[in-house]
């Protein structure tokens, strides 16, 4: 099932930097940038991973020396940040700042508990602002497929115009069928025909958490004031929204792999990592 809204032709990203924040305090997984996957920390997975796209350069936004050392001791690249940072774009911010990096230098960020993250779409991401040049960030999406993560307020839904511009992020299922609430209306066989002459191939978009920033618009991110929305959605990308920056969105044709939020998560990253003949 695809969003049908065609995917740009892909474009080569210009020079980018990827960074990755890491925090070391963790309500549901204690530690959890140190968590040892097949014989690496977590967030060694991640930079590897990252070192895998077209990126020029890796790095890891730290909040504690032991992620710092642990970079170190496998040849990552990390800087140290402040601790009590609100969020991970402050974080990013103060990295931006201490590598010089400004106006249209492009930077993406990569989730520190994202090990299995595709080099490909990291590159994705990255070109969606050369080939959007009015965006101040880019992310990617893909087309869900069940009707419970549909209604499934984690899972974060986005809403694209017709040159894949995000209109709006959100925790509640949208687009919403006025007259198929009750089903997967996107689904061909229980699409109504009055949506279907127009809709074909149209299905809801899941967000996937990775960005690329102008560098300039990162730096100045975090002065905005936050939004009305974002504090009702717990999003905070909708902020750059709310202020009338433009968001590029790539469409992904599959769904990336998991990410790790808790133990359980943990359990299934490893295993993962084992069947693929990963461990050390």
């Amino acid at each position: 099932m695809s969003h049908g809204v065609q995917p740009p032709a892909s474009t080569s990203p210009s020079a980018f930097t990827v960074l990755i924040p890491a925090r070391l305090a963790s309500t549901r997984l204690p530690n959890k940038p140190l968590a040892d996957i097949a014989g690496l920390p977590m967030v060694v997975r991640v930079a590897q991973r990252a070192q895998q796209s077209k990126a020029e350069r890796v790095v890891v936004a730290a909040d504690d020396e032991l992620i710092l050392q642990a970079c170190q001791q496998h040849g990552v690249h990390a800087l140290l940040t402040d601790k009590d940072h609100a969020s991970g774009s402050d974080r990013l911010a103060q990295a931006c700042a201490q590598l010089g990096l400004q106006g249209d230098d492009i930077v993406v960020n990569v989730q520190g508990d994202e090990p299995l993250m595709d080099p490909a779409l990291i590159d994705e991401v990255a070109a969606l602002l050369s080939a959007h040049t009015e965006a101040s960030m880019g992310t990617a999406a893909h087309a869900i497929a069940s009707q419970a993560d549909y209604l499934n307020p984690n899972v974060v839904k986005v809403v694209l115009d017709a040159r894949n511009m995000a209109h709006y992020f959100s925790r509640a299922p949208i687009p919403w069928s006025r007259d198929q609430s009750d089903l997967a209306w996107w689904h061909e066989e229980q699409m109504a025909p009055a949506v279907r002459s127009t809709s074909a191939g149209f299905a809801p978009l899941r967000h996937v958490g990775i960005y690329s920033y102008r560098a300039g618009f990162l730096r100045q991110f975090p002065q905005l004031p936050p939004a009305p929305t974002e504090a009702v959605e717990a999003l905070e990308q909708l902020r750059a929204l709310w202020h009338g920056h433009r968001i590029a969105v790539h469409i992904a044709a599959t769904a990336p792999g998991p990410g790790v939020d808790t133990p359980e998560d943990l359990e299934k990253v490893r295993a993962i990592l084992a069947l693929q003949g990963q461990a050390r």
